[in-house]
């Protein structure tokens, strides 16, 4: 069984206890977070889609940690202008489980 679901504005196939690493969750480690747009759902190949959400569904997460993403950076330059700005910049994320699938 697997389902798409939106997390933090991003949309993600997940089964149950797969780790992933979405946008950082305004939650302590080790807490349980529910999401419930769940917009899609494959329950032993019979295909629930929603519109837009699968109503009574849900992705029960629990948060293992927060860490920081690889640092990018951003190089700007006009050619015989003089001009060169170099800025960087490490995405926050959060490492989390999914728990139990309600669909």
């Amino acid at each position: 069984m697997y389902v798409i679901v939106d997390m933090q504005g991003q949309q993600f196939k997940v089964e149950l206890d797969q780790k992933l690493f979405v946008h950082r969750i305004n939650a302590e480690q080790g807490a349980i977070v529910e999401f419930n747009k769940v917009m899609l759902a494959d329950k032993d190949g019979v295909v629930t889609v929603g519109a837009p959400a699968i109503e009574g569904a849900k992705v029960v997460v629990e948060v293992l940690s927060h860490v920081k993403g690889e640092k990018v950076l951003i190089f700007k330059k006009k050619k015989r202008k003089g001009y060169r700005k170099l800025n960087g910049h490490r995405q926050q994320f959060s490492e989390v489980r999914v728990k139990e699938i309600v669909a």
